[in-house]
């Protein structure tokens, strides 16, 4: 599933959903968890159900309940009949936690994308995850619970950047999902206000090797989806590298292109940054 920006809808506001389908967002993330208070859980299972039950224009993640709580086993029931492009997890703790959720489905499960970092134990699960990387559609992080869990005041300084605890926990949550081969998805930017630290944070997300975004707010997406595209330029040097190592009759491994070494790692950059975008 290929998605920049992952936009999160309550699954108890129906009214929302189409909205949220016709933004720029590239997929939806409908929330049957923290969003939802205890007692709309069901009327939430019920909207989500009916949305899902219909054709749809993009993909759909379903957030459900964490494995602790008394809803997961209805929330379960949904994928009986219905194949959303993927379920998220929250509160996972490592490939265990996966493999638990796998065991309660009573039918064959989406894609999973874990909230992997939730809980200051999940932290040290992190590496875990490669034993179930078939089962798994990416991973992504949180800022918002681990701070609570660990009596924290804040994961962010003002100006929006991580605190280093939580700048730690953001590169290994990044790299795990890399180790297992799956989508790295950047953690939500609180501040819909704030475009031009969104674009700027959005940016970094992309520098840094995550695939894609989580939004909260329609008018994120679009900011999202731009960070995450690669300009002209970066298109253009991709494709004079290809093309420099294609006339490269030598057989040393490196060659020189405007004035600048290069070798088979900047060739394979290249070519991803292609591939990203159905370019060759």
């Amino acid at each position: 599933m290929k998605a920049r920006s992952l936009l999160f809808v309550p699954g108890d506001r129906p009214d929302r959903f189409q909205k949220a389908a016709s933004s720029s967002a590239e997929g939806l993330i409908l929330d049957l968890e923290d969003s939802v208070a205890t007692e709309s859980k069901s009327y939430a299972r019920s909207a989500v159900s009916e949305f899902l039950s219909t054709p749809l224009e993009k993909p759909v993640i379903v957030r459900v309940n964490g494995l602790g709580s008394p809803d997961i086993r209805a929330d379960l029931k949904l994928f009986e009949t219905l194949s959303p492009a993927g379920i998220m997890l929250p509160k996972a703790e490592g490939a265990e936690t996966i493999r638990q959720l796998l065991s309660l489905a009573r039918a064959p499960l989406p894609p999973i994308l874990p909230v992997a970092t939730e809980t200051p134990k999940a932290l040290f699960q992190l590496g875990s995850y490669q034993e179930v990387s078939d089962a798994l559609l990416g991973l992504t992080w949180g800022a918002e619970d681990l701070p609570t869990a660990i009596g924290a005041t804040t994961s962010r300084e003002e100006s929006g950047h991580f605190t280093p605890p939580y700048e730690l926990v953001r590169s290994l949550a990044l790299f795990a999902a890399h180790a297992a081969n799956i989508l790295a998805i950047e953690t939500i930017f609180p501040n819909i206000k704030d475009i031009t630290s969104l674009k700027a944070y959005a940016s970094r997300a992309r520098r840094d090797g995550f695939t894609g975004m989580m939004a909260i707010h329609p008018a994120q997406t679009d900011i999202i989806n731009q960070a995450f595209a690669p300009s002209s330029a970066e298109i253009e040097h991709a494709r004079k590298i290809v093309s420099a190592f294609e006339g490269n009759d030598s057989a040393q491994g490196a060659i020189q292109l405007d004035g600048k070494m290069l070798d088979a790692p900047h060739l394979k950059q290249a070519l991803r940054l292609l591939a990203s975008i159905d370019v060759n």
